[in-house]
């Protein structure tokens, strides 16, 4: 997405509609854990002013991600709401330092749809047949749930004695004789 300020100047009068699908496979090699994306359909109105260009924008699309338990893959659906300002003005760039600027005459969108969507990457994906996974172990490592883990740090707890105070779990078993 990419337009020119003299062709954004012609819709003065009137709000500049937005409604396309993008295609943004470049947002890849911004973050390898983004196996696939689906063309981005982005929405919203832009007005523009004499020095910048605010735009009300809408992203809706889904994205493959890698589960974090069992490495499957993943799709995670999202919807971004955003409100985005660029201006090719220095002084009106001073003001704000969330301006987008502005280089030459074209306005590019790419970078700050693709930005939008790195943001809405969670840390942690799970797939639904993750929760299924109880314990699975294999050479040099493990993989145990929090609560099976805290059940059996309990137990331990429980089997163990202080040995400082060993003598006195028999203190009450003596004979009155």
């Amino acid at each position: 997405m990419k337009w020119s300020i003299h062709q954004l100047r012609k819709h003065r009068q009137g709000p500049l509609l937005l409604d396309e699908a993008v295609n943004l496979d470049s947002v890849k090699k911004r973050n390898e854990e983004i196996r696939a994306i689906q063309p981005v359909r982005v929405s919203g109105t832009c007005s523009i002013g004499e020095k910048k260009l605010t735009c009300q924008l809408r992203l809706e699309g889904s994205m493959i991600l890698p589960c974090a338990r069992t490495w499957e893959d993943v799709d995670y659906p999202f919807s971004i709401e955003s409100i985005e300002q660029f201006s090719w003005d220095q002084e009106t760039l001073l003001t704000d330092d969330e301006i987008h600027p502005v280089e030459g005459e074209i306005i590019d969108f790419t970078p700050v749809l693709e930005e939008l969507i790195l943001l809405e990457i969670p840390l942690q994906v799970f797939c639904k047949s993750a929760e299924d996974v109880q314990q699975a172990e294999g050479k040099g490592w493990s993989y145990t749930t929090d609560e099976e883990l805290e059940a059996k740090r309990q137990e331990e707890a429980e089997e163990k004695v202080d040995p400082r105070l060993a003598g006195l779990a028999n203190f009450f078993e003596t004979d009155k004789e």
